[in-house]
């Protein structure tokens, strides 16, 4: 894989745009297994040359799509509270599953391809990983959250939901989910941790003390 944004001729926007909108489009139509360079230049309307200067290959031109369109719609937002943040933000995140088909198959092309790999997951995985990772170290500066709360264990917990959902498909995505999660991760962070939890005090053996007193006050049985 080459990046894409690497040493050549200067890109030309119009034409850019117009490549990733035809990868989309087709991958929303075909899925990936179906999608060609050849037919993401057709129907972009430029050369299959066009393509290969600036990707080396398919998975390459639907990463970079992938990453605008996420920027654009998935954003970071600051309702000033954890609250707003997380609803707005897992609304939006959960809101894309129709990417279900361009998501596994880039997953599909990350497990066949190690230099591939290290892209998504740092161009795409990672930069959604920070913005939820922003959201959540502002409601700690707010007092919202303990200062020490495991933040990449919560942003596990968010990405896990979606990314077990998109691969296995048992169970439905969508804002309904994204809402849910918001109220489970709130939950879950007010409730107090395991060791403050009152523990229940052993089975004793002595007898009661008001008992005691019962027997001692009434004397011995006659």
């Amino acid at each position: 894989m080459t990046d894409p944004r690497g040493p050549g001729r200067p890109r030309s926007e119009a034409a850019r745009q117009a490549i990733l909108t035809a990868a989309m489009l087709d991958l929303e139509e075909h899925g990936y297994a179906a999608l060609t360079m050849q037919g993401i230049a057709a129907r972009a309307g430029v050369g299959k040359q066009t393509v290969y200067r600036w990707w080396s290959s398919k998975a390459d031109v639907v990463l970079e799509a992938l990453i605008d369109r996420a920027e654009s719609i998935v954003t970071v937002p600051d309702e000033g509270t954890l609250d707003g943040d997380l609803s707005a933000f897992l609304d939006a995140t959960f809101r894309e599953h129709g990417l279900r088909r361009v998501l596994t198959g880039l997953m599909a092309q990350a497990l066949l391809d190690p230099e591939f790999a290290k892209a998504f997951r740092d161009r795409f995985l990672f930069s959604r990983r920070a913005a939820l990772r922003q959201i959540l170290d502002r409601a700690a500066a707010r007092g919202e959250i303990p200062a020490d709360v495991d933040r990449e264990l919560l942003i596990d917990v968010v990405y896990g939901v979606l990314w077990y959902r998109l691969m296995l498909d048992h169970a439905p995505l969508g804002e309904p989910v994204g809402r849910e999660l918001t109220g489970l991760l709130l939950r879950a962070l007010s409730a107090p941790p395991p060791s403050a939890a009152p523990s229940s005090a052993p089975p004793s053996s002595a007898p009661a003390p008001e008992r005691q007193g019962s027997r001692s006050s009434a004397g011995p049985a006659s």
